[in-house]
């Protein structure tokens, strides 16, 4: 879907942007969770032993599920109204849960491998960027193969003003010498559009990940696909 705002001479379809995404200036930017990765039951599953190892009240799903993309020490001052060193503690717990009991279990969505691997043959330059840490960020990838598709990231472990500021685009956008006019920000949730959006970029949100529809277009993505293949 188009944002209203965009001037004529904007590409209209995903695909059509995909020549400037081509050039020595251009790329595609992807957030991880959600977007790249079914990872929402496995985070909202450690969300909530997180809490109970707290000993605090388990947050609705649907608030859990709405705080993906945030750094975990946000989502947990959100959801639970944690003081920063209770959050400190609460990061450190799921951490550990997470890494030992979920893990093993993140699937990609449909159609990602496939559309990665055709993207990289046609020579688009391919960048992460996540409020995961780096860790568990390389050790997923590992896990699927999938690491080779991408030429850099930018994860919490960078320290960057995390989303839906547009700093930690701009730090790619600088590392990777990409123009922002011809770089495509992909993303599930409205911190990703928004992010990417501040930046310069032009945004394209993904309609099966943690935001529907609705609360996506409230961000203005230039954008809107159902499956990656669109991309294509």
């Amino acid at each position: 879907m188009q944002n209203s705002a965009i001037a004529p001479s904007v590409a209209t379809t995903p695909a059509s942007l995909l020549a400037q995404c081509r050039t020595h200036e251009g790329g595609i930017l992807f957030d991880f969770d959600g977007t790249l990765a079914n990872t929402t039951p496995s985070i909202v599953a450690t969300l909530r032993a997180s809490f109970k190892a707290m000993g605090r009240p388990v947050p609705e799903e649907d608030a859990m599920v709405k705080s993906i993309g945030l750094p975990l020490n946000q989502a947990f001052c959100r959801l639970g109204e944690f003081s920063k060193e209770e959050a400190a503690t609460a990061v450190s717990i799921y951490a550990e849960l997470f890494m030992t009991h979920e893990i093993p279990t993140i699937e990609l969505f449909p159609e990602i491998k496939t559309t990665l691997e055709q993207l990289h043959e046609q020579g688009v330059r391919m960048a992460i960027v996540t409020s995961r840490n780096r860790h568990s960020l390389e050790l997923i990838l590992e896990r699927h193969d999938i690491q080779k598709y991408f030429e850099t990231n930018v994860t919490f472990d960078d320290g960057i003003t995390p989303k839906p500021a547009p700093d930690m685009v701009l730090a790619l956008l600088d590392r990777m010498h990409l123009a922002a006019d011809s770089t495509l920000v992909v993303g599930d949730t409205t911190f990703d559009i928004e992010m990417g959006n501040r930046a310069g970029c032009h945004t394209c949100a993904v309609s099966y990940g943690n935001h529907d529809r609705a609360m996506l277009q409230t961000a203005r993505p230039d954008f809107i696909i159902h499956h990656l293949g669109e991309l294509l």
